[in-house]
């Protein structure tokens, strides 16, 4: 049985951020890779990561159309764990509020389940941090491919500040840090320092230079 292109293509375009992976759609026939690749062949899908299938946003011809890379690892986490299922957070959530202007090669997104290998995708490499995210103040974001959870500005600079290094830029994320710290509310940034329950120095150090600044 040879899966019908449009029923595929409309199966990816309501999936949670217009995005498939291939193990999940194969039971629509016995050959969805093939219909998968034709669609994106003919510009109506795009392959963001091995066996992994966006639907462009409406107009876009998805062989000459490329996501950002935030809400790409956005929705390849959501496919993997269910809609609202992974935040965006670091140096992600700091290119999402405009703490790092110019683009990069890596992103963070927060989910529940341990042990998920970093993903390189054609616009960068998703990295993978194991979180409660129920224990993450996060708020609804808009993507080019809609709607998804990152993290708040306050929790963005706590993770900044707490962890550099996650995602690979640490210099990017120490950047970032000055940028963040000027749309944080002091109040918001200290609930979250006091509610921690591991805290480092240098947490310590940059709520006290905001509260003196503020």
């Amino acid at each position: 049985m040879v899966t019908g292109p449009m029923k595929l293509l409309r199966a990816v375009e309501a999936a949670p951020l217009r995005t498939v992976r291939y193990q999940d759609v194969r039971h629509m026939g016995t050959n969805v890779w093939r219909v998968l690749d034709g669609l994106a062949d003919d510009g109506l899908l795009t392959r963001i990561a091995h066996g992994v299938y966006t639907a462009p946003p409406p107009g876009r011809d998805g062989r000459e159309w490329r996501p950002g890379l935030e809400a790409a690892g956005l929705a390849i986490a959501s496919a993997r764990r269910g809609e609202r299922q992974a935040v965006l957070m670091g140096v992600g959530a700091a290119r999402f509020w405009g703490a790092v202007p110019r683009a990069i090669g890596d992103t963070v997104v927060a989910v529940q389940k341990v042990g998920l290998h970093p993903v390189r995708t054609v616009v960068g490499t998703v990295h993978f941090a194991t979180r409660g995210l129920g224990a993450v103040e996060a708020v609804l974001g808009e993507t080019e491919l809609g709607p998804g959870l990152v993290t708040t500005p306050a929790q963005t600079l706590f993770d900044l500040v707490m962890r550099p290094g996650q995602g690979g830029e640490p210099e990017v994320a120490r950047d970032a840090v000055a940028a963040m710290a000027g749309q944080v509310d002091v109040a918001d940034f200290r609930g979250l320092v006091a509610a921690a329950p591991r805290v480092s120095a240098e947490v310590r150090r940059v709520a006290r230079e905001m509260g003196d600044a503020q």
